[in-house]
């Protein structure tokens, strides 16, 4: 996938699972089941995870100096997937600075904005990648390890998906 497209998917996968998430009654956005993550939570979660990646890819420096460049051959899209999957499957859990807080019905709005804005961010960030950079520069993940930035970018355009189908099942039960 191309630089460009990769940057539409990843704001199309979260423009709908904000649009959703913004579409549940006040009811909706708070049920909680069996210990699971609310509306809000996922939604806090999705933000807090988007924060370091946009910070990291201010600076190609930074990226290069402190993880390096891959040295591995490339995953695709539908292996990073299936990576993750496992990784969850296998215990794998959100680390702590990446666990959302308590979240009440009242903060959507500002989380929401919030969101857009960082997703606006690291879409004008990402335009200053070449399709090369995107292959070969580093940024680490807490359950798969070091990715280049394009793989990681596949991973949290699934990200998105993810949590909005978690939503939707904490809503079902």
């Amino acid at each position: 996938m191309k630089q460009q497209q990769l940057i539409e998917q990843f704001y199309a996968t979260h423009r709908l699972f904000l649009e959703y998430v913004n579409s549940l009654s006040a009811e909706a956005f708070m049920h909680t089941k069996s210990g699971k993550w609310n509306a809000g939570q996922q939604l806090s979660h999705i933000y807090l995870c988007l924060q370091p990646i946009a910070k990291a890819l201010v600076s190609k420096d930074f990226l290069r100096e402190k993880f390096g460049t891959l040295n591995r051959p490339l995953m695709d899209e539908a292996h990073v997937i299936t990576k993750y999957k496992e990784a969850l499957a296998n215990g794998g859990k959100a680390p702590e600075r990446f666990v959302p807080g308590a979240f009440n019905s009242e903060e959507r709005d500002k989380a929401t904005a919030e969101t857009e804005q960082l997703l606006t961010v690291i879409g004008e960030l990402l335009q200053d990648y070449t399709e090369e950079e995107l292959d070969t520069l580093v940024m680490p993940h807490p359950l798969l390890g070091p990715m280049s930035i394009r793989e990681m970018m596949y991973l949290m355009t699934y990200h998105a998906t993810h949590h909005q189908l978690q939503t939707e099942a904490n809503l079902k039960s």
